[in-house]
C-alpha cells in the first residue's frame, strides 16, 4: 500500500524515521517495534509501518496490504516469544476506528496476563461497530482473491 503523507505531526512517523529517543525493538524497511508507552499486560509491543498508513480501513484485498499485515504479525510474534516465553496467552490485533488512539496503524502485541485485569476491556471486539480486531481475523478479511482459472 503506498503511504499517504500525514496532514500533521505524528509521533509514531517520527519513530519510524527514528527521530525519537524511543528504543527499538525491532527495525526493518518495512516496519519498526517498541514498547508501548502504557502497557497493558505483562509484554505490551507495538509493531508499526513505516510508512504512514492511518488505519485498518485503508487496506484492501491487495498482496502488497496482506504481506505488511503478516510481516507485522510475524514480528510481533518473534518478539513476545523470545521476551516473554513464560507467558500462557498472546494476542495480536489492532484497534479500529473510531476506538483507536493514534491515526498511525499498529499491531498491539501483548503477551497476557493483562494489567491491570480489567485492561482487557481495551481489546474487545465490538462486532460491526468496531473495537479490537484480531490480527488473525484482518488477514483473512484482506487476503487477496485467488484468480479463477477456467
Amino acid at each position: 500500500m503506498a503511504g499517504a503523507s500525514a496532514p500533521t505531526p505524528c509521533v509514531f512517523c517520527e519513530i519510524a524515521r527514528n527521530s525519537t529517543s524511543t528504543p527499538l525493538l525491532h527495525f526493518d524497511d518495512k516496519v519498526v517495534a517498541f514498547q508501548d508507552i502504557k502497557p497493558s499486560a505483562f509484554r505490551h509491543y507495538l509493531v508499526i509501518p513505516v510508512d504512514h498508513i492511518p488505519t485498518v480501513k485503508d487496506f484492501q484485498r491487495r498482496e502488497e496490504d496482506y504481506s505488511l499485515v503478516s510481516h507485522m504479525l510475524n514480528v510481533g510474534q518473534t518478539l513476545l516469544c523470545r521476551d516473554a516465553p513464560q507467558s500462557s496467552q498472546y494476542r495480536f490485533g489492532f484497534h479500529q476506528p473510531p476506538l483507536n488512539s493514534v491515526d498511525h496503524l499498529h499491531l498491539h502485541c501483548l503477551a497476557l496476563p493483562f494489567i491491570p485485569r480489567w485492561k482487557h476491556l481495551k481489546y474487545l471486539s465490538l462486532g460491526p461497530l468496531g473495537g479490537f480486531i484480531e490480527a488473525e481475523k484482518l488477514l483473512k478479511k484482506i487476503k487477496p482473491l485467488s484468480p479463477i482459472v477456467s
